[in-house]
């Protein structure tokens, strides 16, 4: 067994050679004979009605192989990770700006931008949503069905309303975490082509293959087994590539023209519409005794999940889960509810909502330390996590709890390398 063990043996990275040759072959790189080039026309206003599209004139240009709208899917025309609740190519109603709802396909990269300057929309436009707030407000514009809010998750441990009388000291901040874009290098391409037995072939610059694969199929109208994708050497994602990114607007138009379809997005528009990290504001009461062990924590999180649903699902749920983080307490409540808006969709991004809901708990740590005069590294050792505490969620942690141990070395390390920053720590 011992030629499997991983640990503390050196490995090569499988492809440091080729990525630092330089010869590593990502989505845009990939080429095919008779190959189209492809773009999509977007919507230019965040939230209304399309009253007229005219794809006539992009249709007539020469060299045009393509121009379609949704009406060209012959399958299904929603996707999403969890909720599936966006078009490939609007049907219904534009829910942001930058939604798709038409793609070309042509000889030439300089035509297809030439044709989709050729398409005239006309709107109807809609008041748009602007935040939380005015999603939440009564007679809000919905977004989606019959209300904006788009999930809603209670996290309840211990009884924090009876806790309040054990504390000697509370603490009360609201945290608010801002919308970011995880900006790889590489933005979102791929190449779709039919093979000689009629399977559809995707190649892109993914995190989702397998996924991928499901949501062809679904557009297409056809068995997953007549699809397969294959993710290119992928330059970043960080969960911002687990969202569909090209994948259906190439393989749409492959299956129309019955001729292999390449898409390289600008990073205007990869950052235009991918995938954001959700903006979370946390209004948070904690109370503790004074020798500094936490009796209970109430947080009020709610977000603005943009446009459509992505991972938002998952993120409402592991959020809630971390609101007190490494710490022990007794008592735990947590409401959250994301909300539908006409902003850019936020999806997965390197923590699905924990990194947000660290912001809260270390905040109100140092707030803690503090109000106390405590030491703060102290503060979060008398709290620390260990083996047999019993979290939110109501699991006993049996083994694997180095928390203490990293928190000690840490304080270690950083007394020797900054010794007058961690001075400072007892005087702030």
């Amino acid at each position: 067994m011992s030629k499997y063990a991983v640990l503390n043996t050196e490995f090569p990275k499988v492809d440091a050679l080729e990525r630092a040759l330089g010869t590593a072959k990502y989505a845009a790189d990939y080429f095919m004979p008779n190959m189209l080039y492809s773009g999509v026309f977007r919507s230019t206003v965040p939230h209304a009605y399309v009253k007229k599209l005219n794809l006539d004139k992009a249709r007539a240009l020469p060299g045009v192989a393509a121009v379609l709208d949704y009406t060209a899917i012959p399958g299904k025309n929603r996707f999403g990770i969890i909720v599936k609740d966006e078009p490939c190519l609007v049907d219904d109603k534009i829910r942001r700006y930058g939604d798709a709802l038409a793609v070309v396909a042509a000889e030439t990269q300089e035509l297809v931008d030439e044709a989709l300057e050729l398409i005239e929309v006309e709107y109807e436009e809609l008041t748009p949503v602007k935040s939380f707030e005015e999603a939440m407000a009564p007679g809000a514009p919905i977004v989606h069905g019959q209300t904006n809010v788009h999930a809603k998750k209670h996290l309840e441990f211990g009884n924090v309303d009876e806790a309040w009388d054990k504390c000697d000291v509370i603490v009360e901040n609201t945290y608010s975490t801002h919308i970011l874009s995880h900006m790889f290098i590489e933005p979102d391409a791929g190449l779709a082509y039919l093979d000689e037995q009629g399977v559809m072939n995707v190649i892109a610059s993914t995190q989702n293959p397998h996924y991928d694969r499901n949501e062809v199929a679904a557009m297409l109208g056809i068995p997953m087994n007549r699809v397969r994708v294959k993710q290119a050497t992928t330059g970043g994602g960080f969960g911002g590539k687990l969202d569909i990114g090209v994948q259906l607007h190439v393989a749409l138009l492959a299956w129309h023209t019955r001729r292999p379809v390449k898409m390289v997005r600008s990073r205007t528009e990869s950052t235009m519409v991918s995938s954001k990290r959700h903006p979370i504001t946390m209004k948070c009461r904690t109370g503790a005794t004074r020798d500094g062990k936490l009796v209970a924590v109430d947080v009020v999180m709610t977000c603005d999940a943009g446009a459509y649903g992505s991972y938002g699902p998952a993120v409402i749920g592991r959020a809630p889960v971390h609101i007190v983080g490494p710490y022990e307490c007794p008592n735990v409540r947590c409401d959250a509810v994301f909300a539908y808006t006409n902003n850019p969709m936020c999806g997965a991004f390197r923590g699905f909502g924990v990194p947000q809901a660290a912001v809260c708990h270390e905040g109100q740590m140092n707030a803690l330390a503090k109000a106390l005069n405590m030491d703060p590294i102290e503060l979060r050792l008398r709290n620390a996590h260990k083996v047999g505490t019993v979290i939110p969620t109501g699991q006993t942690l049996t083994e694997s709890v180095g928390f203490t141990d990293t928190l000690l070395k840490a304080r270690e390390k950083a007394l020797e390398v900054m010794p007058e920053a961690m001075a400072r720590l007892k005087t702030e």
